[in-house]
């Protein structure tokens, strides 16, 4: 094995010892981001985490409009007529439809 094989080898061997190094440690939690479940369930028992802005109940709308709209949907008009098809003939200006 020449030198520089053995030094490719032994840098190789050591980065991948760095990544297994993590895996072998032992957690008492699934992740290592699964410590905030006291914070979270601190928040979650607020006494008003709602929006103010949420108790209003008067949706902002007309009923006359919302049927028009989805009878539009269940029936939509026919699509426009296609434009007519213009051709000119060499340069004489002459067009047919």
């Amino acid at each position: 094995m020449s030198r520089n094989s053995a030094m490719i080898l032994v840098l190789g061997t050591g980065l991948l010892t760095g990544c297994a190094a993590d895996y072998l440690n032992n957690y008492d939690s699934v992740t290592l981001a699964a410590g905030d479940t006291q914070k979270f369930n601190s928040l979650l028992q607020t006494v008003d985490p709602l929006n103010p802005a949420s108790k209003n109940t008067r949706i902002e709308g007309d009923g006359t409009r919302a049927a028009a709209v989805a009878e539009n949907y269940k029936h939509p008009p026919p699509p426009p007529a296609p434009p007519p098809i213009t051709v000119n003939i060499g340069n004489s200006g002459v067009t047919s439809q």
